[in-house]
């Protein structure tokens, strides 16, 4: 099978780069010439346009910011669905609203092509290292024809559901979690440095108890080395998550104190600091505390 990546950002590139190591012939596209660069350098081929990727692939993996992105490049004129052949698969593997994800698929529904709605987590390490959890939703006679392509690009791949907005809908609970975890985080690490613990010591005990986890684990690294932009995982991703859990909070009549809480200090982070990462959200607290978390002290 031949394949395509939209969108080779911190998330997309991982996509790419895995599918080239498994063998597959890989097609990608973006906006942005350093990416396209690098992915000419892993071995992919450029494509000038959507419909390109479309006319050459089996399967496109569509790893765009949004909804709206996302409805663009299957559904426009010269999207996806309209230059792929019947058969092929469309891998929806951006997050967006699960609702979204259902628009999509009712208006491709006739087109012949398979939509798989499957959001991924691992962040940056997962989709670099083809570790990723998949959470995917399609009939299972569509999961199993392109396995070998989701295999290729992930570690775990939960089948969720049959339809569209299945595996969005689960994203928007497990990212409900994380928030809550980072912000949690964040808290715990301003505290130790107002408290004068190193961030050694808040890392080995942390990591060793029964709240280590690799999202907590790994956002006390790049705290306490102060690794802040640069890493991967841009603000900007996780806030919007967090409203797409709100958002399927408020669809549903559920409360959710703690996740709007978590949305409300990635609110904070990313207007203070738009160009950071997840973690940087520590540097408003720390800044309201006058101390900051190193690893070797607290200043």
């Amino acid at each position: 099978m031949k394949c395509g990546v939209i969108g080779l950002g911190d998330m997309g590139s991982g996509l790419a780069k895995n599918l080239i190591k498994a063998g597959f012939e890989t097609y990608g596209i973006d906006l942005d010439p350093r990416r396209l660069e690098a992915f000419t350098e892993m071995g992919g081929l450029v494509a000038d346009t959507v419909a390109e990727i479309g006319n050459n692939c089996d399967a496109v993996f569509v790893m765009v910011m949004n909804g709206n992105q996302a409805r663009a490049v299957i559904l426009a004129d010269d999207g996806l669905v309209h230059n792929m052949t019947a058969g092929s698969a469309i891998i929806l593997s951006a997050t967006i609203k699960p609702h979204e994800a259902r628009a999509i698929g009712a208006d491709m529904a006739d087109s012949g092509i398979h939509l798989i709605d499957t959001p991924v987590s691992g962040g940056f390490p997962g989709a670099q290292n083809g570790t990723l959890t998949m959470m995917a939703a399609a009939p299972n006679d569509v999961l199993d024809t392109f396995a070998p392509i989701m295999q290729a690009v992930s570690a775990n791949i939960h089948r969720v559901g049959a339809r569209p907005g299945d595996g969005q809908t689960v994203k928007a609970c497990l990212q409900s979690l994380i928030g809550a975890q980072f912000s949690a985080t964040f808290e715990a690490a301003a505290l130790a440095a107002k408290a004068g613990v190193s961030g050694q010591v808040i890392l080995d005990v942390f990591s060793t108890s029964s709240a280590g986890c690799g999202v907590v684990n790994n956002a006390l690294e790049k705290i306490i080395d102060r690794q802040f932009e640069g890493t991967g995982s841009s603000i900007h991703t996780m806030h919007k998550d967090l409203t797409i859990s709100m958002g399927l909070g408020e669809e549903l009549g559920v409360p959710l104190h703690t996740a709007a809480a978590a949305m409300q200090i990635f609110h904070a982070g990313r207007t203070k600091y738009p160009e950071g990462d997840n973690w940087v959200c520590t540097r408003v607290i720390e800044e309201i505390v006058g101390a900051e978390l190193h690893r070797n002290s607290a200043q």
